[in-house]
């Protein structure tokens, strides 16, 4: 059975506050019965604070809205976030005052408050999960939609995988990259030859390893798999495979699996905005243009539902390409989800969605459910404003 995911279209009817965004998180908020289920709960709400000078971080407006839900109900709320970014919210308009609650860094400041949870995946043997987190019984996953280097995109997914583990763990979940063998160095000994493979790559992905100079080492963020490299590489000595690119995804999944066990059926929800959407992650600490316009915000229980619904409906917008910085060149990939077609389709976006399902966190069926729809034939309603 499909699940439902609710949505607020960026669009408007008429002018009017009611018809805006934030209007629509109210209506979301509803629908997800968000103040009946958290009275005595302590209610952690997991967003990207960012640092920095960014300024594409999900606007204190619409957190406050989350905030005052989770009180009118009876709930504890806190937002948190890795300790370096908690460290400086403020600064970007997360603080008590302008969003109703405090912000706490996810693991402490230092981050050794932390619960150790074993699971195998390449170089991983064990996950710690920041204790805040898990300290919490009731999670609210905000997440802010943008680009990603490492995986495509980063949405409802990554805002997990990522902020909810220690430093030591994300490190190694970025390691995975590197798990399977792509460079045989056997089959390469010139290092005029290596020299000329470093050379071929037009974003630097390729270095000499610093560990070992007759080795290779592919810097998977940046590489758009354009295959320049390859055809200046002997054959069998290097390989650009989604075996590389995919693992630090499956990584991302099995940590926000890892995380949801932590709290009791029914007591996670997740909302993502999608507005402002730039080519890479919020804590690069800095804010790009736009490059995909407004898609709107979505809230669902099922967090495969909902960042499935994100990609369908990000997938059908038109990249904005004047405002992809040159270095991506969009222009490589002409076809494809946005997101890939910037990062390259070895980085397809909807790659997190199959693990979470392949996981049983919730399924990619779902049914899209709009708060208030667009009315196309509205009369231009009277307003003004007053001088006064």
């Amino acid at each position: 059975m499909p699940s439902k995911v609710y949505y607020g279209s960026p669009r408007q009817s008429v002018i009017g506050a009611e018809e805006t965004l934030p209007a629509k998180l109210d209506l979301i908020i509803e629908r997800l019965n968000i103040r009946e289920r958290v009275k005595g709960e302590t209610v952690v709400i997991k967003m990207h604070t960012g640092n920095h000078i960014i300024t594409s971080t999900i606007h204190p407006v619409f957190v406050r809205k989350v905030v005052k839900a989770v009180k009118d109900g009876g709930g504890k709320p806190f937002v948190a976030d890795v300790n370096w970014d908690a460290a400086g919210a403020e600064e970007r308009g997360y603080s008590s005052e302008t969003i109703g609650c405090p912000v706490y860094p996810a693991a402490g400041p230092d981050e050794k408050y932390f619960y150790t949870h074993p699971r195998e995946f390449k170089n991983l043997k064990e996950w710690k999960v920041s204790g805040h987190i898990q300290d919490a019984s009731f999670l609210i996953n905000f997440s802010h939609i943008k680009g990603h280097p490492s995986c495509g995109f980063g949405g409802a997914f990554k805002n997990i995988a990522l902020g909810c583990v220690v430093g030591e763990t994300r490190g190694a979940m970025h390691d995975t990259v590197h798990f399977d063998k792509y460079w045989f160095a056997e089959k390469c000994p010139d290092e005029a030859t290596r020299k000329k493979i470093i050379a071929a790559c037009p974003v630097g992905a390729l270095v000499t390893d610093r560990k070992d100079p007759n080795e290779l080492h592919l810097h998977t963020e940046p590489c758009m798999q354009c295959g320049r490299c390859l055809k200046v590489a002997p054959a069998g000595s290097l390989k650009i495979d989604a075996v590389n690119f995919q693992a630090f995804v499956e990584a991302c999944a099995i940590s926000t699996s890892i995380t949801l066990s932590t709290f009791a059926p029914g007591k996670a929800t997740h909302i993502s905005l999608a507005t402002q959407m730039t080519p890479v992650c919020d804590c690069f600490g800095f804010t790009g243009m736009s490059i995909l316009p407004d898609a709107g915000i979505f809230g669902s229980d099922d967090i495969v539902a909902v960042e499935q619904a994100v990609l369908d409906t990000t997938a059908k917008l038109k990249l904005i390409e004047e405002n992809v910085p040159t270095s991506l060149q969009p222009f490589l990939w002409p076809t494809g989800h946005p997101f890939a077609r910037i990062h390259g389709p070895l980085k397809d976006p909807y790659n997190v969605t199959a693990y979470g399902e392949a996981l049983g966190l919730g399924s990619r069926q779902y049914e899209l459910v709009d708060v208030l729809p667009v009315d196309e034939h509205a009369q231009a309603s009277r307003w003004f404003i007053s001088a006064s």
